[in-house]
């Protein structure tokens, strides 16, 4: 779960889950009613500065339908990680009264793209409605405070159950089946969805995660060990030599901005010594329709059977479009690691590790 203040521009990762209004014991239904209580009305998506798959929703237009809104915003790991179940849930209770409805409020400035938005949308296969909040007006209208949220609104537009942080799906789920059984009269399906997980979907590994979210731009920097002090704004020559668990360095010429560093020469690197199951990296070509060629290693070679979803055995990557990259998934036991990721292009931005 990340916690986000529009005004610091500040998130903190997470993991867990925290749920509002759910009667003790978990059981959220009655016969065909919900013991869920009313907490206020559905505020709404005014303030929508485009849809995808819908025209513009309005309350009045969902009455009679049970609404799951689903606040997320695509680079971030642990909204990516919810995505199947969202996905299913749409699939599987769509016939029996739900609308699920995305809200997609950024974190960095490269999500208020459209073109980025529409590109993730099509990458997740997500066909559900979505609202693209890039001011972040419905954000503030549902007085949403993290990445990822769920509200559950009833058929008279009422706001019943509200749930932060990722897992915990079979509450929510057994919520929303509780909302629909009462909107319908009738009894829904009971059993749960459990879709499948790929690439950087799949569930982390808690147990053996040290590493938490690391952020590359001066703003929420932590963890820089470059013996070169980190300058904002200018292009500058790094080096990295040893790093700490949990440090990590730049090394060529880079400028460092607010959100990102750019790798300003060709074969400039980042490295990072971590330690989780596995490791990915936001970041971005610096333009649209740039392709930049990365290589990545792990303690010093190729990595082999411990390579990511977005390169291979021998660490070889391309970089086409501004997102999450799966580069790590340790394929054995999970131990402290380097990774080094060089760029052998010029013009790269890196925004942010995240670890599962």
């Amino acid at each position: 779960m990340k916690r986000y203040s529009i005004a610091a521009l500040g998130c903190i990762a997470i993991l867990g889950v925290a749920a509002w209004s759910m009667p003790s014991g978990g059981n959220a239904a009655s016969a065909h009613g919900s013991s869920l209580p009313v907490q206020g009305a559905m505020p709404g998506f005014d303030g929508a500065t485009t849809w995808f798959n819908s025209a513009p929703l309005t309350p009045a237009q969902l009455r009679g339908k049970v609404v799951l809104v689903d606040f997320w915003t695509y680079s971030c790991i642990n909204c990516i990680r919810t995505v199947p179940y969202v996905r299913a849930w749409a699939d599987k209770y769509r016939a029996q009264g739900l609308t699920v409805v995305g809200v997609h409020s950024p974190e960095f400035r490269f999500e208020k793209d459209l073109t980025n938005v529409s590109a993730a949308v099509e990458r997740f296969k997500i066909d559900f409605p979505v609202a693209v909040d890039s001011e972040h007006r419905i954000w503030q209208a549902w007085g949403n405070n993290a990445w990822p949220a769920w509200y559950l609104v009833d058929a008279n537009g009422k706001i019943r159950y509200r749930q932060v942080g990722e897992g915990g799906y079979d509450k929510l789920e057994r919520a929303m089946q509780s909302l629909l059984a009462q909107s319908r009269g009738a009894p829904v399906d009971a059993t749960l969805v459990d879709p499948p997980k790929p690439a950087e979907q799949m569930a982390p590994d808690l147990r053996e995660r040290e590493s938490a979210e690391t952020y590359v731009g001066y703003r929420q920097a932590s963890g820089f060990n470059s013996p070169e002090r980190m300058r904002s704004d200018v292009p500058q020559h790094y080096s990295v030599n040893q790093l700490g668990l949990n440090q990590w360095g730049l090394s060529g010429r880079w400028t460092v901005s607010a959100e990102s560093a750019r790798a300003d020469l060709a074969q400039s690197a980042i490295a990072h010594t971590f330690r989780a199951r596995d490791l990915h990296l936001v970041m971005g070509p610096g333009k649209a329709g740039r392709s930049v060629r990365i290589q990545v290693s792990i303690d010093g070679r190729a990595p082999g059977a411990d390579h990511g979803a977005d390169i291979d055995a021998a660490g070889n990557g391309v970089v086409t479009a501004t997102r999450l990259y799966q580069l790590v998934r340790q394929s054995g036991a999970v131990g402290q690691r380097r990774v080094e990721i060089r760029f052998l292009d010029s013009g790269a931005d890196v925004y942010a590790f995240t670890f599962s």
